[in-house]
């Protein structure tokens, strides 16, 4: 980790390094992902099993892909009653939240003109649950909650299974939240699956959910053909504080990033030095407590930085251009600092409000904007599940009225046949 001050010579060059980290390089996997893409493609179920059974080391045949219902009592059977009330509560909290999202067809009349927007939901949805390093029952009911409230009709779920190992807390997870059809299928082949369809796993209209970089690379790819969430860099959080916080508070949230992954990007900007020190400390003990050391280690490392700037101004100008996925307030007067937010994939105010409940429980999803993409896009939800089209109706004499505006602007573009196709209808 590296304690960066406002008054160091390469304090500039560190800032502009971080305001454009979005570097993703997919050069080393771009070919492999394209022959499996295409090996789906001209195959289907067949290659699907064989990739499957190759980078999972499993014995599938294409009758063991699809997830039974003896296999999801199974799951109910393995799972503790306090981890079925955890699924449970974060569920209801999570959907909750989710219909507030829910937006409705409108129309009105200007004279006899009519004009509005029918929404309607997307017909078939895959969802991509990691399950490779660590198994995350939580993006299922991210994923697959604000798609039900949208009023999706058929929710696909595809996920690895390594060594043949299913995570029964996914499964109920999925159960819970109202998937409809499970396959034990990851990686690439995955995504190709469910953008092409195969005679086993349906094509869908869209493909959500968080994955490895042939994951990534792989809906990059196939977008066009569906529809997909994004492309998600490392988990981040920046923790914007000042002299009223508590630094192990502040080391603990850094950590509980860094543990995801040894890219994930872990940052303190506050104008407190002594605040940045004390991080710096607790970060150093803390770590030693936690079971995945050697992967934090790597993302403080590499990845974290604790900054000092002149004054709070100046700390909040910087978390907007940063423009993080999580952006925590550990202010005493969040609620007044966040009017000056403009720019993060989701705000958590005050002192206790850590990031981790985001993550799980409060409600609004955790599918965010990595990268510094927050500066123009937004959390997942129920409007990511929704298709809106435009209503026209013009009688005769409505038409008349405009007929002149219109062809002429259509003859701006020469384009004549759009003009007469006005024309023909008033003459």
């Amino acid at each position: 980790m590296r304690l960066l001050k406002y008054s160091e010579p390469d304090y500039r060059e560190e800032i502009e390094r971080l305001v454009n980290r979005c570097d993703v390089d997919f050069s080393t996997q771009d070919e492999a992902v394209r022959s499996i893409i295409e090996r789906v493609k001209k195959e289907g179920d067949d290659a699907v099993v064989a990739l499957t059974n190759q980078f999972d080391q499993t014995d599938y045949s294409v009758e063991d892909l699809r997830v039974t219902e003896e296999e999801i009592q199974q799951a109910y059977d393995a799972v503790q009653l306090d981890e079925l009330e955890a699924l449970k509560l974060a569920a209801d909290n999570i959907e909750r939240y989710h219909q507030k999202q829910v937006q409705h067809s409108w129309e009105y009349k200007e004279g006899e003109v009519y004009l509005g927007q029918m929404i309607r939901p997307l017909e078939t949805v895959g969802v991509y649950v990691p399950g490779g390093k660590a198994s995350y029952p939580s993006s299922v009911l991210m994923n697959v909650i604000p798609a039900r409230v949208a009023g999706v009709k058929r929710v696909i779920m595809v996920s690895p299974t390594p060594r043949g190992e299913v995570s029964p807390h996914c499964l109920v997870a999925a159960d819970i939240a109202g998937v409809d059809e499970i396959y034990k299928v990851g990686g690439a082949q995955a995504v190709a699956a469910l953008a092409l369809g195969t005679a086993t796993i349906p094509r869908v209209d869209k493909i959500v959910g968080p994955g490895n970089i042939y994951v990534a690379l792989a809906k990059r790819l196939v977008f066009g053909l569906v529809d997909i969430d994004m492309i998600a860099g490392p988990s981040e959080i920046l923790v914007l504080a000042d002299d009223t916080a508590r630094a192990d508070f502040i080391a603990a949230d850094l950590l509980s990033q860094a543990e995801h992954d040894e890219d994930a990007v872990p940052i303190l900007v506050t104008p407190s030095e002594a605040l940045a020190e004390a991080t710096r400390d607790e970060l150093n003990r803390q770590k030693e407590e936690l079971e995945r050391k050697g992967i934090v280690d790597a993302s403080l490392d590499n990845k974290c930085q604790l900054i000092v700037t002149r004054t709070l101004d100046e700390a909040v100008d910087l978390a907007n251009r940063v423009a993080p996925e999580h952006l925590e307030l550990a202010v005493d007067n969040p609620h007044e600092l966040v009017k000056r937010i403009h720019n993060a994939g989701a705000v958590f105010l005050g002192h206790y409000t850590p990031e981790a409940i985001g993550d799980y429980l409060a409600g609004p999803n955790h599918v965010l904007p990595t990268s510094g993409t927050a500066r123009f896009s937004s959390p997942l939800g129920v409007y990511d599940f929704i298709k809106r089209t435009s209503l026209i109706s013009y009688n005769k004499e409505e038409l008349g009225k405009v007929a002149r505006a219109c062809c002429s602007l259509a003859e701006m573009e020469n384009l004549e046949a759009h003009s007469r196709a006005v024309k023909i209808r008033i003459s």
